[in-house]
C-alpha cells in the first residue's frame, strides 16, 4: 500500500525553482531518508509534504488523500524538528499530550497514548519533569512522544538528531530504528549526515538543485550510483575522481590512462559506449584502492608520495601526492588521492609509495551528462 506519494511536485519563490517536479512513491512501513546538499530542497521538500510550505504545482497524496491544499492539522502527520520545540512550562506528559488536548480527545485517551509512548521511549519516569530539567536527549524523546501519541499516519522528521553530540547521536540513531520496527510506521526523516542516511534507510532519496537525482537502498545507491554527483555524495572519505583519456574500446571494455595513471580496463554497461581518444571520468573509492608493497610489480596502477598520514584505529587514511595525476575531487583539498586502508604501521608521510586499483571496482562517467557507464556493481542484499 501506497503511504505517501508525490506527483510533479514543483515549489517556486518568486523566479527561484527550489522543487523541480519531484515524483516519490513511499510505501507503508517504509523509512525514506532524504539527503543532500545545502540549499537541495530537502527541507522545502519535508515541509511541502507537512503543509508548512504550500506547493506552486502538483499533488501530494497520503493514503490515497490528496492532501496539497490541505491545512498541516488535517494531513494525518507528525514532524519533529530539529529544535524540539516543547513547551517549557509544561511537564513532559502535558507537552506529549498537547495535541491530542487541542483535538479535544478525552482525558483518558490522551492519557493512555502519553503512556504508551513513554513506555516505548523509555522515559515513564521523566513524566512530571520540565524540559529544562531534561538532556538533550530526553528532550528529543518527548518531541518524538508528542508525534507518536498523535498515530500519525506518516512521521515527518528535520534532522532531529543535529543539536546531539557524537555519542548520544549514536543512541539516537539505534533508538530511531527500533522504533521504526516496533511501530511499523512510515517515516521520511532528512538529514546532512550520510552515516543517519546509511544505516537508518529503508531507501535514501538523493536531491541535488531541487531535483531527485536517484532513489534506492542505501547499499544501491553507494554501489551503483546513477552519476557523478550521487558517486561524490554518498561516501566518507568521498570517491576520488580523475580526468582520463580513452585509449580503446574493444569487446565491451573500454581502456582508460592519464598521466601518472597506468592503463586501466574496465567493463562498460551494456548498451553504454565511449570514443577513443575522448575523455571521462574515472571514479574510485578510498577503500578500493591498496598499498601494493613491491614497487616494480606489473600490478602497480599509480606511484606518489604521502603526504600525510592519519591514524583512526581500527583503519588508516593517506593523502598521496601522485605528481601529474591531479585527484579533482580530493578529501583534503590539496588534489591528493585519498587512500582507506586497514590499521597499518610502517607508512609515514613523505615516503615514496605504490598503489594498485582493482578494475572491477573502478566507475567511469560520460563528460556529456556525467552518468555512469561502467557495469553494475554485486550489492548483498540489505
Amino acid at each position: 500500500m501506497t503511504s505517501l506519494e508525490l506527483r510533479h511536485v514543483n515549489k517556486n519563490y518568486g523566479a527561484y525553482h527550489a522543487l523541480r517536479g519531484i515524483d516519490l512513491s513511499v510505501e507503508q512501513g517504509e523509512f525514506i531518508v532524504m539527503v543532500g546538499p545545502s540549499g537541495c530542497g530537502k527541507s522545502t521538500l519535508l515541509k511541502s509534504i507537512a503543509g508548512l510550505e504550500s506547493i506552486s504545482s502538483g499533488q501530494i497524496l497520503i493514503n490515497g488523500r490528496d492532501v496539497s491544499k490541505a491545512e498541516p492539522g488535517d494531513r494525518g502527520i507528525a514532524m519533529v524538528f530539529q529544535s524540539y520545540a516543547l513547551y517549557p512550562h509544561m511537564t513532559v506528559a502535558e507537552n506529549m499530550g498537547f495535541g491530542l488536548r487541542m483535538a479535544k480527545h478525552p482525558k483518558a485517551e490522551i492519557d493512555a497514548a502519553v503512556m504508551r509512548a513513554a513506555k516505548i521511549l523509555r522515559i515513564t519516569d521523566q513524566l512530571e519533569k520540565r524540559p529544562k530539567q531534561l538532556s538533550g536527549g530526553q528532550r528529543q524523546r518527548v518531541a518524538i512522544g508528542r508525534a507518536i501519541t498523535r498515530s500519525p499516519d506518516v512521521f515527518l522528521f528535520d534532522e532531529p538528531l543535529s543539536n546531539l553530540d557524537a555519542a548520544l547521536r549514536t543512541q539516537m540513531r539505534v533508538e530511531l530504528s527500533g522504533l521504526h520496527a516496533e511501530l511499523g510506521a512510515t517515516m521520511v526523516y532528512v538529514t546532512h549526515d550520510q552515516i543517519e542516511a546509511m544505516t537508518m534507510a529503508s531507501r535514501i532519496v538523493v536531491l541535488n538543485r531541487g531535483v531527485i537525482e536517484q532513489v534506492g537502498s542505501p547499499l544501491e545507491l553507494y554501489r551503483n550510483p546513477d552519476n557523478l554527483f550521487v558517486a561524490g555524495f554518498l561516501g566518507a572519505p568521498r570517491m576520488n575522481f580523475f580526468p582520463v583519456t580513452v585509449d580503446d574500446v574493444s569487446g565491451g571494455r573500454v581502456t582508460v590512462s592519464a598521466p601518472g595513471l597506468a592503463p586501466i580496463a574496465v567493463e562498460l554497461a551494456t548498451g553504454a559506449s565511449a570514443q577513443r581518444g575522448t575523455t571521462l571520468t574515472l571514479g574510485i573509492r578510498p577503500e578500493n584502492i591498496a598499498v601494493q608493497e613491491d614497487a616494480a610489480s606489473p600490478d602497480v596502477t599509480i606511484s606518489g608520495r604521502v603526504r600525510l598520514v592519519e591514524h583512526l584505529g581500527r583503519e588508516t587514511i593517506l593523502y598521496v601526492d601522485a605528481g601529474e595525476l591531479q585527484c579533482v575531487s580530493s578529501e583534503s583539498g590539496t588534489g591528493n588521492i585519498t587512500v582507506q586502508v586497514g590499521h597499518v604501521a610502517g607508512i609515514d608521510a613523505d615516503a615514496p609509495i605504490s598503489l594498485r586499483i582493482d578494475p572491477r571496482e573502478v566507475y567511469l562517467f560520460s563528460a556529456k551528462d556525467e552518468r555512469t557507464i561502467t557495469v553494475r556493481k554485486p550489492i548483498l542484499d540489505k
